[in-house]
């Protein structure tokens, strides 16, 4: 595994989110690759739409938001493309965007496949803003995690909504090109096969 570590620490306030919770299965397995993933022993309480956290309009906004018993929040994201200085930015924007709105903590976790290129180091970024940004580079194919998420919510004849159609959409294009057959044809079945 390969982790980038770009952290800065300020300031503690008090502001408490009610969010709710997502799919259990989602939520175990996102929790898990937090915990296991990124070594990470936060309590974690909730999943938090994005929507109501009401981020600036040009912010990244595509990230599974958590909130910690201590009331931190956490981002899960997974990274599909070569990680530049601009991809540092947008998580940076996100982090201080979330500290000016509510005064939080916030630690971003990024996982992507080993098959991208990551072109940035370890740096000290300087803000007011109380954050930490880790970047890991694993084995485990961030593509399956949302295509198994997806299917898990078929499974528990959830609806699937806007984003996870998006997603099925994507992962042809987000993927490995080794498995572009695959999810294709994956996405193809279940967008085929929804009674709606």
């Amino acid at each position: 595994m390969q982790f980038i570590n770009l952290e800065n620490r300020y300031k503690e306030h008090q502001l408490k989110i009610v969010g709710y919770t997502m799919n259990k299965k989602d939520f175990e397995t996102r929790t898990n690759i937090i915990k296991e993933t990124f070594m990470d022993d936060k309590n974690i309480k909730c999943h938090i739409p994005t929507e109501e956290l009401e981020l600036d309009e040009n912010i990244h906004q595509e990230g599974d938001f958590f909130m910690t018993e201590d009331g931190e929040f956490v981002d899960l994201e997974f990274q599909f493309t070569d990680f530049t200085e601009d991809e540092l930015v947008k998580f940076i924007e996100l982090a201080e965007n979330l500290h000016e709105k509510y005064g939080r903590t916030i630690t971003i976790y990024i996982l992507c496949p080993k098959y991208i290129n990551v072109y940035v180091k370890e740096i000290e970024i300087m803000s007011d803003a109380d954050f930490t940004i880790k970047l890991c580079c694993t084995n485990i194919d961030p593509c399956e995690v949302i295509l198994n998420g997806i299917k898990n919510k078929i499974k528990n004849n959830e609806f699937l909504d806007e984003d996870d159609f998006h997603a099925l959409a994507m992962l042809p294009v987000m993927c490995d090109k080794d498995k572009k057959h695959y999810f294709r044809s994956e996405s193809i079945k279940i967008r085929n096969r929804l009674p709606y």
